[in-house]
């Protein structure tokens, strides 16, 4: 069904002599997270293009880019990712690119294929998450011939998932100067929706010294019976401050916040998301918690486990981007 592309150069992406009009895809958090890092290797034109959802982290992070904003699609929302398709085509119909690059989660459903269709050569890269295999996502591009597939882990590379270089691959820890217990702790249960992260709270709470102080970013997850400092949603910029006023951050198992804070030099204590709990779509995440605690950029913990004695760990180190 999709001739005109199939004959396409399968290492544009990888050649970055000459600069490329380039057209990225990715829906917020870490999958714009990654894409947004990986993008600094790919030599793209200033009029280069982004599609995302509006939010505080895609404002940030694309600040002077030129975005086209589309509805937020929820994890598995068909009819959210075909009006994004609708948008895209109706914004981008007329507009030229050399190529298309993705790393999901709907959002590369709703512009690979059409970019495909038209000639444009387009790529698909996992997330670093997925340790152990494609995501439904992957599985679909790959199922379709929708994209070039790329794989951050050499693991599971085959011939046509080619390894690309990993963003988690500069960063490792180190002792830090300043060695203390930590005295202000900042909690990050991410944004995505619907989904709660009661877990977490409830077993920081059974561990809580009362000479710490709390400052929680909730999401999902609202409370009212939490010390310190609570937000539901917070800017980009006020994210930043309170994640650097800390001694300790504890987040959820997403790579985008992951990400931002291994660039910050933070060691952070990373907790899973489970599908058992009601807490996220799968289990994605504890493959992440698994990269994090094998490259030692991260104190790995479950929301049941000993978080006092990962909170006094993760205040002794710190991350350096080698």
């Amino acid at each position: 069904m999709i001739k005109r592309a199939q004959l396409q150069d399968r290492q544009v992406l990888e050649n970055t002599s000459e600069p490329r009009r380039i057209l990225f895809a990715a829906s917020t958090g870490g999958h714009l997270a990654q894409l947004r890092k990986l993008s600094e290797r790919m030599n793209a034109t200033s009029d280069s293009v982004w599609v995302t959802f509006d939010s505080p982290q895609s404002r940030s992070l694309l600040s002077g880019k030129n975005v086209v904003h589309v509805p937020y699609v929820s994890p598995r929302d068909f009819k959210g990712t075909a009006l994004a398709h609708r948008i895209v085509s109706r914004r981008l119909g007329n507009d030229q690119f050399d190529l298309a690059v993705s790393t999901g989660a709907a959002l590369a459903a709703a512009v690979l294929p059409q970019m495909r269709w038209r000639g444009v050569p387009t790529y698909y890269i996992e997330s670093v998450s997925r340790i152990q295999g494609p995501s439904l996502t992957g599985r679909l591009m790959a199922a379709g011939r929708f994209a070039e597939l790329r794989t951050q882990h050499a693991a599971w590379k085959t011939d046509r998932w080619i390894q690309y270089p990993s963003v988690l691959s500069q960063f490792r820890s180190g002792d830090r100067v300043d060695q203390a217990a930590p005295r202000r702790v900042f909690v990050t249960l991410g944004t995505i929706r619907p989904y709660r992260f009661d877990s977490l709270i409830d077993g920081l709470l059974r561990e809580a010294r009362p000479d710490i102080h709390w400052v929680w970013q909730l999401g999902e997850t609202g409370r009212d019976d939490l010390p310190g400092d609570v937000y539901d949603y917070m800017s980009a910029d006020d994210f930043e401050r309170e994640y650097r006023a800390a001694d300790v951050v504890v987040t959820h198992a997403g790579v985008g916040t992951i990400l931002s804070l291994l660039q910050d030099g933070i060691h952070p204590v990373v907790v899973p998301r489970r599908k058992e709990r009601g807490e996220h779509v799968d289990n994605h995440q504890e493959q992440i918690t698994t990269l994090v605690k094998d490259l030692n950029v991260g104190t790995a913990v479950e929301a049941d486990g000993d978080l006092l004695a990962a909170l006094d760990r993760a205040a002794r180190l710190r991350v350096i981007n080698a």
